[in-house]
């Protein structure tokens, strides 16, 4: 021990006071001993996919570890008695940001490929948002993702008020339809965006807007012989994607969508005339059937 010492160049003094606060740092007690107090959640617990992991022959030292892989050394915790935080134990769900960081960075020793490669840096992450607000890991609220709602809509609802709002409306994204007891909806709200991170706007899968919408909507991405200009530059020019009191989720009726790119310079486009015969049914859409682009010779105005 003595030459270790010289080698390294510390003192007798020195060693004894390194071993001393090794030996108060807190130590692994195992899942037996977390169980004596904890046992309603660890029941829950192992039915969920972290449960069915974190065993002493899980791949990854943390797994292994059990309870005290994600809340850490448990040893100064059950020696004051116990308690919320008591030992600094990670709990999770803490509100303040400094904990927040530190129990994201429990999740990320596991989770840090694939979509979450993109988190640090992300509008969740600057905005303090822990994985512990959508995720629930310590039982099964959700069928998916350990989500700490019944599904999606409900989980991001928590924050995006609004958004799960305009779901109610009239036209709508048919996201909502898996709030409704025995169906399946068609979509989410990770059909369009990343929550944990990405390199586009509004945190969006993929590089635009119109790019996400052409995922599902192929039929109006052309190319056109006539393009229809602020089609090509933006959908939500004249669509609420989140939802709309009006067909086809437009932000505003024809023929007032119209008019607030087009005045009338060809022919009167006034739905109060009754004497004007290119108003018909007040929408502009009776004539301009296809607003999105046309491949007619004739289509210039989009009638054909």
């Amino acid at each position: 021990m003595r030459w270790l010492m010289r080698l390294l160049g510390i003192t007798a003094a020195a060693w004894l006071a390194g071993v001393a606060a090794a030996r108060a740092e807190p130590q692994y007690v195992g899942d037996a001993v977390c169980l004596g107090c904890h046992e309603d959640a660890g029941k829950l617990f192992a039915h969920t996919v972290h449960g069915k992991l974190f065993t002493p022959s899980g791949r990854l030292e943390a797994m292994r570890q059990g309870c005290e892989g994600c809340h850490g050394p448990g040893s100064a915790h059950v020696e004051a008695g116990g308690g919320k935080g008591v030992g600094g134990m990670i709990q999770f769900g803490s509100t303040d940001p400094s904990e927040i960081q530190r129990e994201n960075a429990v999740c990320l020793q596991c989770h840090s490929m694939g979509e979450r490669i993109h988190w640090d840096g992300s509008t969740h992450q600057l905005r303090g948002v822990s994985c512990a607000s959508c995720h629930d890991v310590m039982k099964l609220v959700s069928p998916h993702n350990l989500l700490a709602g019944p599904n999606e809509l409900a989980t991001c609802g928590q924050c995006h008020l609004i958004q799960k709002a305009q779901t109610q409306r009239y036209g709508h994204m048919p996201v909502r339809d898996g709030t409704i007891p025995d169906r399946d909806a068609k979509m989410s709200c990770t059909s369009c965006h990343t929550p944990h991170g990405t390199v586009a706007e509004a945190l969006l899968r993929q590089n635009t807007i119109n790019d996400t919408c052409y995922t599902c909507h192929a039929d109006k991405r052309g190319p056109f012989l006539w393009n229809h200009p602020p089609v090509l530059e933006n959908c939500l020019n004249c669509h609420d994607p989140h939802g709309s009191p009006r067909e086809a989720m437009l932000r505003l009726s024809p023929p007032r969508l119209c008019q607030t790119c087009h005045d009338p310079t060809r022919h009167p486009t006034d739905p109060r005339l009754p004497t004007s015969q290119f108003v018909i049914g007040s929408g502009c859409l009776q004539c301009h059937v296809n607003i999105h682009g046309s491949n007619h010779p004739s289509g210039m105005a989009f009638t054909r």
